[in-house]
């Protein structure tokens, strides 16, 4: 809910030119907190982090103790200072107020639908990644210590998020998609190849090194989505609503941009469950997660198509030789 209120607020605040970057970096900067949880929680559990106040510890078999409590507990103190600046330092745009009756128009919009698909497919692919890369690690490759590498996936799908807006801005959304798809389909088959199979114990850093792609293209795709759904609505909502004048035209804009952004971000969470469900599922059947993988190949490739068709291709909504002056479209054409 945070997230997907922060992302729908601050779309409010930026131009056109400014926008991808400004919702990849709110993005990019709040996405670190999975790579940071992953590196803290396992540390502030084994130690009475807040003493008494904290509960008593919980017995191990071998004598040891945890603090289980304590992963929930650290967060205490940052989401009271996050309050209190939201409060003293936060403000809401009047106009951009609307009702929920106002908002709901944004499901009868197609775009709406295949935004959801697209950005599943790059922040559901994120948040996925991030809650089941540990579990993949432990299961193909046992001899290695997972938590020593688990934060790392999602401190560089942060990282790269709130690094490459500007790439979206530059060359538009629906380019970068695309490219980023096709990379990602290119990343899982990498991990196809470096996995144990057939009793060979595979390649753990090959492995590693095609996740930290997979990782690295999810932030630069987050961040190209979300820079295309404005771009999209600039361009339907003068065809669906012809009867508005300019300054209401531009508000609706803005307001079903923001409804998007935040219901999208809503359904791509799901990807937290499909993901390390999809890895369970296909071992237990099959014994290796090499089913789910060749799956997310296959759900990569209908996003690249659906990118392409809708966004991309001649003629296509987002097609950029749209936006060039004449001289420059045939440039791009040679």
């Amino acid at each position: 809910g945070n997230f997907a209120s922060s992302m729908a607020n601050i779309s409010f605040f930026f131009p056109k030119a400014e926008k991808g970057n400004a919702l990849a970096l709110n993005a990019g900067l709040g996405n670190l907190g999975v790579s940071v949880m992953q590196f803290l929680v396992p540390i502030v559990i084994t130690m009475g982090v807040f003493g008494a106040l904290g509960g008593d510890p919980q017995p191990l078999s071998d004598g040891g103790q945890l603090w289980l409590q304590n992963a929930g507990f650290v967060w205490v103190p940052f989401i009271l200072a996050a309050t209190v600046a939201a409060y003293l330092g936060m403000n809401d745009i009047a106009s951009a107020k609307s009702s929920f009756a106002d908002q709901s128009v944004i499901f009868s919009r197609f775009h709406n639908w295949i935004m959801c698909i697209l950005y599943t497919g790059t922040f559901g692919s994120f948040i996925g990644y991030s809650a089941g890369f540990p579990l993949l690690m432990k299961t193909q490759f046992p001899d290695v210590n997972a938590l020593q590498f688990a934060f790392l996936g999602p401190l560089v799908g942060a990282l790269s998020r709130a690094a490459t807006g500007w790439v979206s801005d530059r060359f538009g959304g629906g380019r970068v998609t695309l490219w980023v798809f096709v990379g990602m389909m290119v990343a899982v088959f990498g991990v196809l190849q470096f996995l144990p199979s057939d009793g060979a114990g595979g390649n753990f850093w090959l492995f590693f090194a095609c996740f930290m792609a997979l990782f690295f293209l999810t932030g630069v795709g987050n961040a190209s989505t979300f820079q295309m759904i404005p771009a999209i609505m600039r361009q339907e909502i003068p065809r669906l609503m012809p009867h508005l004048d300019g300054a209401a035209m531009q508000k609706q804009i803005e307001r079903e941009s923001a409804a998007i952004i935040a219901f999208t971000s809503a359904i791509a969470a799901y990807g937290a469950f499909f993901i390390p469900k999809s890895y369970g599922t296909s071992i237990a059947m099959t014994g290796g997660p090499e089913m789910a993988l060749w799956g997310f190949g296959v759900f990569y490739a209908i996003c690249t198509v659906l990118t392409w068709f809708y966004y991309t291709r001649r003629g296509a909504l987002l097609d950029h030789t749209k936006t060039l002056s004449p001289t420059m479209a045939t440039a791009s054409r040679t």
